[in-house]
């Protein structure tokens, strides 16, 4: 039994193994509305954010689409200027959103170049550059998360799969699946969708974890992009966990948000005005707002204008040539940027209320509120922050720009199996509630039936999550339906309701519920349970439905089979020591399906910290919750929770004085699977078709953007390969080993080949461009060869002159040991000697013959001769250093001369009085000098224990496995 454990145990870890073999690099992406930064971890880096192609931190996100080549990044927004119908940005504004949402209407008026037609099959909306050319907003944000991933691995030099993505907090399920969907289509497994305040949180605490501990330290966070801004209350504090002890925990308390306040608005406002001016200058017969060229330039404008203005009082605007080859310069001053924007300044502080608001707090209790975001630059925005927040100063301590994508790098790091980092725990928050809610026949006190509709809270708004819950149907015996709804949202305003979209999720049907109760008449109904899971990404899912029983059975003593035991013991040893149905039942919560409502638990209890293994009671449902939101469901009948361990005897320890209790009879639970039929409310989900159709798409645009460079690489080798060579043939390194008729040869194919790239080139095809690259490499071959060898010979040459001239003086030191203390043979001495003669011969002989030849002929001494002729003596050297290295010296002979008597006492005398560490001779490694006594060599390795145990263990390094692992680390 052992040994099958055992078995099944290695191959578990072998498998995981090689899974880890494959990439272990992981990355994140901070995908905002204006810029994408990317970070790595691999092994040797630990967080590093990545270098785009040109050198700089963050790329822009755009994607320029035209007719035949696709661009990214910087090279698309220079393709904005000149044709903006083609150039997509802020594309991620229509994720998860109907044709008839506000927000794509304020889309459309914003960026009017961009056509947009209805998508008739989903209900959203498609951009439309001809007809046949449609892409939808999931498809374009899947381009560019390609993108990213290309640059990440070009930095990691590696492939790279895993990836953890940052998400505004405010976005809703529909647009959390539509990133999902788009990382489906890159390619990429998304190991989490994370907050992006959550993100920024995580990296600033990471770097502050030694400052955090038991005492609750709350920090605000103000966000704002180039889009939206987001203000979150974050509380750090140190909790005991059962896994890993004492680590400390951030928590998401509170959040507050304005979907449209962002640099961009101020930018745009700036735009306008910009484009005010122009007009008033009446230099143009046309309104600069009618051309769209012109408006792009003028919003690039503002967007230099306004970061400058940050730090001046005022700036020149200037184009040249914005419209009609009519240029643009006009001054702007930081209070006319405050006038025009003001409406927005006066948004700043409500999402400060909001967050505080949601988190029931006071400003009292923020300890420090933190800039993040590249709009918080303003020195309007940081003005009236300070007033709004009540504080002295506002915390500049993290890099703006980048916390996010550093926090998401760290997290990625953390879910992923390849490295090991210190714990820090996170409990993110739902921003919006979600409910159940259903209809159900009720009967009144008249006799008459009624329906009564019922809602039951599944994840209040700021739950923590991931988190499963179970919600209980105790009045249904036939099939119905329930509804997954948004709960109470009238902390949104009118606009942003509107903006939300469906306020319903998912209509599930059940089918097959009153066949399990005719089937199971004859047992007690626990109910009908729904099973829900809110993961790590923050989306809702209806795992399964169960009708579960219960009836009464005799017990027996219980045997367990060989198969349960294996599994039991495979269990222990790789999940832990819990039950397959406490496994499959982890984090779950229990809410009852009743006439009332049950209160709801307050929020000190949600946040109180401090029970033992991160624990605590619920109040609301009678569960233990566990770390990270995780809660296991307790037992819901009496008799379970007094139901005695299996082996033991009921009444073998009562006193005889008491009556005997009677024994509570054991139940037997039985769980039939309930269909599900679940239809989506808000927006349809991608169907297997549509990804396969639509992932074949994309892999062809990235095929032919690969073709395109490698057409376009093959065609710059070619074109640079003329022109080296061209130049080359009039050096006189090249004209000294070639004849005039050689040269003209090359130079006549050269122009030829020059012509026809001109001419024809632009229409070849990359095998081609190949081809004619390989003809004239062949047709120079000879000519670069014999250039190149020339070059090589004088360093080749003087190394093996080196050589030969040591290696002879090492051969006339050998010979010259006396014969007692000699350590090389003869034969070993006469091999080195031949191979020292054999190469002086082959050196000389080569020589002469290369003297004699043409230097327009291929030459006889070759650089690959050479260095064959070094490494071959070179190796008879080494073998004979070695072995005089290793070698110990042979023991003295003693003198057997003939002497007196009194001379021979003295002399056995003198040798009883000279220490033994002078008389061995086995503790010096060469032989010492002549009249010269050995020198007596101290040697500081105890563990060893003498001079022989280090001699011994230096002839086999593989007998000291602890110093092997020092030099390695």
């Amino acid at each position: 039994m052992r040994r099958i454990v055992w078995a099944i145990g290695i191959f578990l870890f072998l498998a995981l193994l090689s899974s880890q073999t494959e990439s272990v690099a992981v990355m994140s992406m901070d995908m905002g509305s204006e810029w994408v930064k990317i970070a790595i971890v691999k092994p040797g880096v630990p967080m590093e954010i990545v270098l785009n192609k040109e050198s700089r931190r963050k790329t822009p996100v755009a994607i320029a689409l035209k007719e035949n080549e696709r661009l990214f990044g910087e090279n698309a927004l220079g393709m904005a200027v000149k044709n903006p119908k083609v150039t997509f940005r802020y594309f991620q504004d229509l994720l998860g959103k109907r044709a008839d949402n506000p927000q794509v209407e304020a889309f459309e008026s914003r960026f009017p170049e961009y056509q947009l037609v209805k998508d008739e099959q989903r209900g959203t909306v498609l951009f439309k550059l001809s007809d046949e050319l449609l892409y939808s907003p999931e498809e374009l944000l899947a381009m560019m998360l390609n993108y990213s991933r290309s640059l990440a691995e070009e930095f990691a030099e590696q492939v790279i799969k895993d990836v953890v993505i940052t998400v505004p907090a405010f976005f809703n399920q529909a647009e959390r699946r539509a990133v999902l969907h788009s990382a489906q289509l890159a390619g990429l497994k998304v190991l989490q969708l994370i907050n992006d305040n959550t993100a920024v949180a995580l990296n600033y605490g990471v770097f502050r974890r030694k400052d955090i501990n038991s005492t609750a330290q709350n920090i605000m966070f103000y966000d704002m992009g180039s889009r939206s801004t987001v203000c979150t209350i974050v509380t750090y504090q140190t909790i005991k966990t059962k896994d890993s002890g004492i680590q400390p925990q951030l928590q998401i308390r509170g959040v507050g948000f304005d979907r449209t306040l962002g640099g961009l608005e101020i930018d745009k406002r700036l735009r306008d005005h910009l484009a005010k001016l122009f007009n008033e200058q009446k230099k143009a017969k046309k309104d600069v707002r009618e051309n769209q060229r012109a408006m792009g330039k003028l919003l690039k404008e503002a967007n230099r204008v306004k970061t400058i203005l940050s730090a001046n009082n005022d700036h020149t605007a200037q184009i040249e040539g914005l419209m009609d080859d009519i240029d643009f310069k006009a001054k702007v001053t930081r209070q006319e940027l405050e006038d025009l924007c003001a409406d927005l300044f006066n948004r700043v502080p409500a999402p400060v209320l909001q967050a505080l608001a949601s988190a029931e707090m006071s400003m009292d209790e923020i300890e420090q509120v933190i800039l993040v975001g590249g709009a918080t630059r303003v020195p309007k925005v940081q003005e009236l922050l300070i007033k709004a927040v009540g504080k002295e100063e506002l915390g500049k301590n993290i890099n703006a720009d980048e916390a996010a994508a550093m926090g998401a790098v760290y997290q990625a790091a953390a879910l992923s199996k390849a490295f090991k980092v210190k714990p820090f725990v996170v409990r993110d928050a739902s921003t919006f509630p979600i409910q159940v809610e259903f209809t159900r026949e009720v009967e009144e006190e008249n006799l008459s039936k009624n329906l009564k509709h019922n809602k039951r809270i599944l994840f209040q708004r700021l739950a923590p999550y991931p988190q499963r819950k179970v919600i209980t149907f105790n009045r249904y015996t036939d099939d119905f339906e329930f509804n997954i709804n948004y709960g109470d949202l009238s902390f949104l305003g009118p606009d942003d309701l509107k903006v939300f979209g469906s306020v319903n999720l998912t209509t599930v049907k059940l089918n097959g519920v009153g066949e399990s109760f005719q089937k199971r008449s004859d047992y007690e109904s626990k109910g009908i349970k729904a099973h829900f899971n809110m993961d790590e990404s923050g989306i809702l899912t209806l795992d399964r439905v169960e009708a579960v029983f219960e009836t009464a059975v005799e017990e027996k003593p219980e045997q367990e089979s060989t198969l349960t035991k294996l599994g039991n013991t495979i269990s222990s040893l790789f999940g832990g020591g819990g039950s397959v149905s406490e496994n499959k039942e982890n984090a779950t919560d229990t809410v009852q399906e009743e006439d009332e409502v049950p209160n709801e638990s307050t929020k000190e209890e949600d946040q109180e910290p401090t029970e033992p293994s991160g624990e605590k009671l619920d109040r609301e449902t009678g569960t233990e919750k566990q770390e990270g939101g995780k809660e296991t469901e307790k037992t819901e009948t009496q008799e379970e929770k007094e139901k005695p361990e299996s082996g033991k005897q009921e009444d073998a320890k009562a006193p005889e004085a008491e009556p005997k209790q009677p024994a509570v009879p054991k139940k037997q639970k039985v769980v039939d699977d309930i269909g599900v039929v679940q239809t989506v409310n808000d927006i349809p989900v991608f169907l297997e078709e549509d990804i396969k159709r639509a992932s074949k798409k994309l892999q062809e645009l990235t095929e032919r953007d690969v073709q395109k460079h490698e057409r376009e690489k093959s065609a710059n080798s070619l074109e640079a390969f003329i022109f080296e060579t061209q130049d080359k043939l009039d050096q006189e390194e090249y004209t000294k080993v070639s004849t005039k008729e050689q040269r003209n040869e090359i130079s006549a194919k050269l122009s030829q080949t020059s012509t026809w790239l001109e001419d024809e080139g632009y229409g070849a095809t990359t095998k081609e461009l190949k081809e004619k690259l390989s003809e004239l490499k062949k047709l120079c071959k000879s000519l670069f060869f014999k250039v190149e060898e020339r070059r090589k010979w004088p360093d080749r040459l003087v190394a093996l002159d080196s050589l030969l001239n040591h290696s002879s003086i090492f051969l006339k030191s050998a010979r010259m040991i006396p014969e007692d203390d000699q350590i090389f043979t003869d034969v070993e001495l006469g091999t080195l000697e031949k191979v020292i003669t054999d190469t002086w011969t082959w050196k000389n002989e080569t020589l002469a013959e290369q003297a004699k030849l043409p230097l327009t002929e291929k030459p006889v001494l070759l650089s690959k001769d050479i260095e064959l002729k070094i490494g071959a003596l070179d190796r008879e050297v080494q073998y004979l250093l070695n072995k005089a290295k290793f070698s110990k010296p042979k023991p003295k002979k003693k003198n057997n001369t003939t002497k007196s008597d009194s001379a021979g006492k003295n002399t056995t005398e003198d040798e009883k009085i000279v220490p033994p560490k002078e008389e061995s001779t086995e503790e010096s490694p060469r032989d010492p000098e002549p009249g010269k006594e050995p020198p007596t060599e101290k040697i500081d390795i105890p563990e060893l224990g003498g001079s022989e145990a280090a001699d011994s263990t230096s002839q086999n390094p593989s007998e000291k496995p602890e110093e092997t692992q020092k030099t390695e680390l």
